[in-house]
């Protein structure tokens, strides 16, 4: 009966991921508590606060730590040094793989950058940039580009040779085989790569705000740490990190599969908790899209106010975001673009 249990790489329900991920849940948070309850806890409060004192610490920090303006700061260099490390990233790797004087020139170099302190060579980038937001955003985007250039030179050898040889076969050039072939098939097995490095550039986005105490949760829980000596506002700063962390994972998983649904095509798919009708599906997807333009629309709105002010003085994103604006605007008018496209493309007649 209980055998699935521990059967190695088994295979589970989702009825079963559902209920073992609430107990699990509710397990780590009674030994949370546990080790914090009464007048002589195992842990003391200066190491590990009690679980009401850490989610209480969100209010409180809500008022005087002006945290959503903190959140929004941490987001926008999040953003700006994904969105550099990106642009630069995929034509460097996608040239060293494929063209083998570059590759005879460069992998050597770039392999070996990877073992580079990151953490180690912040003056370098503070003399280069200086202290503000254009230092944090550029530190962010080396500390990715040196994981993910080799990741794409790596994933360029992983073509696999049969889809080469087929579009050889129909007389595909190099130009129309790097278009159909390569960039598809790194693109998709590169999104996994990004979520990973998502983690990491949290880690770096600390050591960039600790500099100058400008803002962000970096530099927050520096403050909090250090001179107020709150440990529960920064556990509370550190499940912030865990629930952003999650959802920034769910959002690649989402944009993973409408972009690469192939990857998720299955002989057998895993039986549903329970089916939705097709009218509620039809609702549920009409609700979304509604949803969406709505938000769209406010975000239009916000930013002709932003460059007018023809609807308010105060200039909401540029308070919540300041210097990294830029990413959100360059972020939702990729969204935009993208709809529109949408709209207008030529629909299949079949």
């Amino acid at each position: 009966m209980f055998e699935w249990m521990f059967k190695l790489r088994g295979p589970i329900s989702p009825l079963q991921s559902m209920i073992f991920g609430i107990l699990g849940f509710l397990s780590i948070l009674l030994f949370w508590v546990l080790l914090t309850v009464g007048n002589a806890p195992v842990m003391p409060p200066s190491i590990l606060p009690a679980p009401f004192k850490v989610f209480s610490a969100f209010g409180e920090m809500f008022v005087e730590n002006d945290l959503i303006r903190n959140i929004c700061l941490s987001l926008g260099f999040n953003f700006g040094g994904y969105i550099k490390a990106l642009l630069i990233s995929i034509p460097i790797g996608f040239c060293i793989g494929l063209f083998p004087i570059l590759r005879a020139s460069y992998q050597r170099p770039v392999d070996g950058i990877r073992f580079i302190p990151i953490t180690a060579i912040t003056g370098l980038f503070i003399v280069a940039f200086g202290i503000g937001s254009g230092m944090k955003i550029n530190f962010l985007a080396f500390g990715i580009m040196i994981y993910l250039i080799p990741i794409i030179i790596q994933r360029v050898d992983e073509v696999k040779d049969v889809y080469l040889k087929t579009v050889y076969t129909i007389g595909a050039n190099a130009w129309d085989t790097i278009i159909t072939v390569y960039i598809p098939s790194v693109l998709s097995k590169l999104s996994d790569d990004i979520r990973v490095l998502t983690a990491i550039s949290w880690t770096y986005i600390i050591v960039a705000e600790g500099i100058a105490n400008q803002g962000g949760l970096g530099s927050l829980i520096f403050f909090i740490g250090k001179r107020q000596g709150r440990p529960d506002k920064v556990f509370a700063i550190l499940l912030l990190f865990i629930l952003i962390g999650i959802i920034q994972d769910r959002l690649f998983v989402l944009l993973d599969r409408k972009f690469f649904p192939f990857k998720y095509q299955q002989k057998e798919k895993p039986k549903k908790l329970f089916t939705i009708p097709d009218s509620a599906k039809l609702l549920l997807g009409f609700a979304g899209k509604i949803f969406m333009w709505a938000i769209l629309g406010v975000y239009l709105l916000v930013a002709i106010n932003e460059f007018t002010g023809i609807i308010s003085d105060v200039k909401i994103l540029d308070y919540f975001f300041q210097d990294t604006c830029w990413t959100i605007h360059l972020l939702f008018l990729t969204i935009i673009a993208y709809q529109i496209y949408q709209l207008v493309k030529p629909k299949p007649l079949y």
